[in-house]
């Protein structure tokens, strides 16, 4: 039996350079989602009568948990702590350009109730959906509380 042999270089066999090889699979690292925009149902009125509805709400911290428990108001009235926690975490409403709790104070009481759950949400859950069901045919399915106006999604 006779040997063959073996001449020529790796490319002439057909050999797989760099940039003929697929890139190493790198799994992606999943985000961490810390901001959420929401519609408030009526909107803040401001002194000069503009309704704001569109706003952005970060996660909380737990600064931002304690903090209130020090201020003289919520010492008098522990109600008082969701309004200056809604202040701390609501970075943009409309174009106003500081969120205060004067601001939280002169909603409408709706659109503090959606605040407050939008928070709880957002904290506790990690998203903004919520599952219902069709009062009249009973379907269930999920809607995105940061959504629009009421009928839409």
């Amino acid at each position: 039996m006779a040997r063959s042999r073996i001449n020529g270089s790796l490319a002439d066999l057909g050999a797989a350079t760099d940039l003929d090889r697929p890139a190493p699979f790198v799994p992606e690292r999943p985000t961490l989602r810390t901001q959420f925009e929401f519609e408030l149902p009526r909107g803040f009125v401001d002194s000069e009568g503009v309704v704001h509805r569109h706003g952005v709400m970060r996660l909380a911290t737990a600064r931002d948990e304690l903090l209130p428990l020090y201020d003289a108001r919520v010492m008098e009235n522990a109600a008082f702590t969701s309004v200056i926690l809604l202040a701390r975490v609501i970075t943009s409403l409309g174009t106003l350009t500081s969120i205060t709790s004067a601001v939280i104070e002169n909603m409408f009481a709706s659109d503090v109730a959606f605040l407050q759950d939008f928070y709880r949400r957002i904290n506790t859950e990690g998203h903004t959906r919520a599952a219902v069901t069709c009062p009249q045919c009973s379907h269930r399915f999920a809607v995105d509380l940061s959504g629009g106006r009421l009928g839409e999604s």
